[in-house]
Order: C-alpha cells, then sequence, then structure tokens
C-alpha cells in the first residue's frame, strides 16, 4: 500500500512479529505477504494475507510488480495499491511457536507486531534487502 503525502511517496511495511525480529528494525521490515493456497489467484491470495496481517480490507486497483526471488528462495508477487491507514490501528493475526526454545510450551505472537509508513528513502533502510527492489520499482511506476 503506499499514499501520496505532499511531494512524497510513502509505503506501508510491516514489522514482523515473534521474537527473533523482536530487536531487529533497520532491514527487517516486509510487505505485509503471505502464502498462496493451491488453486488460489495470487492477488485474491494477495488480499487474503493483508487483510489477515493487519485487519485492513484492500480494495484496487492493483498495480503488479515485478515478482522477486527472496534470500531463502521464496518468490514474492506483489501488487502496489493506493490506501490510506492508522498503522496503530492495525490488528495482525497470530502464530504459534515453541518459546523459549526447548522449553515445550507453546506461545502465541502476532504475525506482524507493528506497520508504519515510510518515504521512500526510509523504507529502502528499513525493508528488507530481497525486497528492495519493490520500493524501487514503485518509485518509478508512481508519479509524484
Amino acid at each position: 500500500m503506499y499514499r501520496r503525502r505532499g511531494k512524497a511517496l510513502e509505503v506501508l511495511l510491516a514489522h514482523p512479529g515473534g521474537p527473533f525480529w523482536a530487536k531487529k528494525d533497520m532491514g527487517a521490515w516486509t510487505i505485509p505477504k503471505g502464502e498462496l493456497s493451491p488453486g488460489e489467484d495470487a492477488i485474491a491470495a494477495a488480499q487474503r494475507e493483508f487483510e489477515e496481517e493487519t485487519g485492513l480490507r484492500l480494495e484496487g486497483p492493483f498495480t503488479p510488480l515485478t515478482p522477486i526471488k527472496q534470500a531463502g528462495g521464496k518468490i514474492v508477487q506483489a501488487w502496489a495499491v493506493e490506501g490510506d491507514c492508522d498503522p496503530s490501528a492495525i490488528k495482525s493475526n497470530t502464530f504459534a511457536m515453541e518459546w523459549p526454545p526447548k522449553s515445550g510450551r507453546q506461545q502465541e505472537f502476532p504475525e506482524i507486531d507493528r506497520a508504519a509508513w515510510f518515504r521512500l528513502d526510509e523504507a529502502r533502510e528499513k525493508i528488507l534487502k530481497g525486497q528492495m527492489g519493490l520500493v524501487d520499482e514503485l518509485s518509478h511506476l508512481i508519479p509524484i
């Protein structure tokens, strides 16, 4: 999701939840995203995942971005959509994991623990390195 603020373009980024990401900031943020279910349309999956991770429903029009391959090999298909929201109102779904490690205890953590709007220059510093191409492409696609 992007928005225009005067002569600046801003993107909404999400900070992953859970103990691994808790103290990471620069290079840790991501676009809200998730897994494609078998037989699911990619844009429908993107809308579903965005809603699960933020509690917000996206409406188009959607502009497809070039798919990227992250360091771990995961292919990310993404779309740009103009919108606005209050990041403090975001409500994420949760996941369970054993924590602390080898404790035998399962704990629930939010998929994303916070979200924020960033100018493109800030977003390039905050976003996972493998997703930086999405920010660069958006900067060329959307006129200010």
